[in-house]
This record gives C-alpha cells, sequence and structure tokens, in this order.
C-alpha cells in the first residue's frame, strides 16, 4: 500500500510539472503580447468554460455540455455521444501529462464551442480553472 502513495505521488508530481511548465510557456507568450500581463485567472477560466455560444454545428455549447460542472465526473461528448473520462486531473491522473496532447484537446475544445483557436491567456485562464477546481 504505502509503495502505491507513492506512485501516486510521483505521477501527481510529474503531472503538476507538465502543467506548470505548458502555464509558464503561455505565459510568456502572453506577456511577449502584453507586458503588464500578470497572471491567469481562475474566473475568467470559469467564464470561458460555463458560458454558452453557437459552437461549430450550429448548437449552443459549452464546455459543461461535454464535462459536466463536476470535473471529477465523467462526461458525454455533446455531438457523439462517447464517454469523456473526468477532466480534473485529481480524478484522472491521466490529465495533463503529455503537452502535446494538452494542446490537441485544447484546439478541439475551442474550435467546437468558440469557431476558433483559444488565445494563449483563454487556454492558461480554463487550464488554471482545471486544475484549481
Amino acid at each position: 500500500m504505502k509503495y502505491l502513495y507513492i506512485g501516486l505521488f510521483v505521477i501527481s508530481f510529474a503531472n503538476a510539472s507538465v502543467v506548470d511548465d505548458y502555464l509558464n510557456s503561455l505565459k510568456k507568450e502572453v506577456q511577449s503580447q502584453n507586458p503588464t500581463f500578470e497572471d491567469f485567472d481562475y474566473k475568467r477560466g470559469e467564464e470561458i468554460f460555463t458560458s454558452k455560444h453557437i459552437g461549430k454545428k450550429g448548437k449552443e455549447i459549452s464546455c459543461v455540455s461535454c464535462h459536466t460542472a463536476n470535473l471529477n465526473q465523467t462526461g458525454e461528448n455533446f455531438f457523439t455521444g462517447k464517454m469523456i473520462e473526468p477532466l480534473s486531473p485529481k480524478a484522472n491522473p491521466k490529465r495533463f501529462t503529455k503537452v502535446k496532447t494538452i494542446e490537441k484537446w485544447l484546439r478541439r475544445n475551442f474550435n467546437d464551442v468558440y469557431k476558433r483557436e483559444g488565445t494563449a491567456k483563454e487556454k492558461g485562464d480554463v487550464i488554471t480553472y482545471i486544475i484549481n477546481k
């Protein structure tokens, strides 16, 4: 049992490092465009995540439409009905383990909901919201 806890701690630490590194790269990108930018914001991330928009298929949708308001629960894809593992890295340790995967899903999900790719600031705000919810 002791080794299980150690393993989970190591995985959590490794995931935190990936997320922190990615957030730092997004922060540098935002600061290059806006030198007064200080940090990402949970509340802005919550607004981005929960606000509804006419999405790519002409239907009103938000991130919550697929991921639910409780990020520790399993969701369901609004368009396909496929099950989505919990978004919270607290409930799903596989989340936020690879930058390439984080970028892929942010790009897809912003396109689904907003019909455009998110800005670095928006991505950082959303990730801040998800990891702190």
